[in-house]
């Protein structure tokens, strides 16, 4: 990608979402079911079923590579957007279909970015039903496609990647120095109810509830002591990790010396090491100055990462918010551009 010599720094933005028609065809099937999942029903049966403004507008976005995303880009000043399939990717699916689905998605991305090689970047979706599978699909766009990152949307029909069966994922992503960027999902079915009941089960609150604690789960579970160079990225301000640091640190260790719960064992570290340490966060959704600022200190100026979350909060005004922040020169364009470069595998 070659950059343009006039501007001190590219911004890169990290977490903008795109959904392809195969995968819309399949969730109006999945939605059609009787037992079809409450969280996602009322996510996605949303947004693909309602007249408003916000969910029309949401549902154009997300299909569109070509002029109609570049433009938004542009009136933002977004030079490049790392591309995830959007949430729940094919999560929500059966296995089969979605280990099919994933290659189709994937060649796509692939196809998008060929396009548009100075506008786009792509992380690997992925379908962790069959870790195996996954771990092959990986492989197959980085060699195929040169993409050097993965996306996995939280939970799957509520299982998480701390259960030991999903281990091949992490150990193909840290052979192939791949990072995961963990995304939210729905809450799941034993999860939800309460959120729903007062509105909160999605971007607002519910989403970072659960995928922070997937995130604790991770490393709580021993991942990192197995794969110590593993690399996981967090949305939305790590999804308010740093911000409880000292707490789980105290807790984790207490609760481990009180042998109250089996599946708390000691692992080598406190979750904070490995949250610095094995961790990226990106902004995603939040562009305010003080929580970026304690990210950046929490983390270190080379961990935290610029992100829009397109299209589900396109906000163009926010650049210019965070680019006015206090910052000097040289953590803004870390925060702008090196670190994603970096993370992502982008050739600039």
């Amino acid at each position: 990608m070659s950059r343009n010599a006039s501007k001190p720094y590219l911004r890169i933005a990290t977490e903008e979402a795109f959904a392809t028609k195969e995968q819309l065809e399949i969730y109006k099937r999945i939605l059609k079911q009787p037992d079809v999942d409450h969280g996602f029903a009322h996510l996605m049966g949303f947004y693909m079923s309602s007249p408003s403004e916000r969910a029309q507008h949401i549902m154009r976005c997300l299909i569109d590579l070509d002029d109609l995303r570049i433009a938004h880009m542009d009136e933002s000043g977004i030079d490049i957007q790392v591309l995830a399939l959007t949430s729940p990717g094919a999560q929500i699916m059966d296995r089969d279909t979605a280990v099919t689905f994933i290659k189709n998605a994937n060649d796509e991305l692939g196809a998008a970015i060929k396009r548009h090689p100075t506008r786009f970047a792509g992380m690997v979706a992925l379908a962790p039903q069959d870790p195996l599978a996954s771990a092959r699909e990986m492989q197959r766009c980085a060699d195929l496609y040169d993409l050097r990152s993965a996306v996995i949307n939280s939970h799957t029909h509520g299982e998480y990647l701390s259960d030991k069966k999903f281990w091949p994922i992490f150990e193909a992503a840290e052979a192939l120095a791949m990072p995961i960027y963990l995304h939210p999902n729905s809450l799941p079915a034993k999860m939800i109810q309460p959120f729903i009941e007062a509105g909160l089960d999605g971007a607002i609150y519910g989403f970072g509830v659960e995928t922070g604690l997937h995130a604790l789960r991770i490393i709580t579970s021993g991942v990192f002591d197995q794969f110590p160079n593993l690399k996981v990225v967090l949305g939305h301000m790590g999804e308010a990790l740093p911000f409880w640091a000292y707490r789980l640190d105290y807790m984790h260790n207490a609760t481990v010396r009180s042998k109250r719960y089996e599946s708390v064992q000691p692992i080598k570290r406190k979750p904070s090491e490995y949250l610095k340490d094995n961790f990226y966060i990106t902004n995603s959704g939040v562009a305010w100055g003080p929580a970026l600022k304690f990210t950046q200190d929490f983390m270190g100026v080379d961990k935290v990462l610029y992100a829009m979350d397109y299209p589900y909060q396109y906000a163009p005004e926010e650049v210019g918010l965070l680019e006015a922040m206090d910052m000097t020169a040289d953590v803004k364009r870390k925060f702008f551009q090196d670190n994603a470069a970096k993370v992502f595998s982008i050739k600039l």
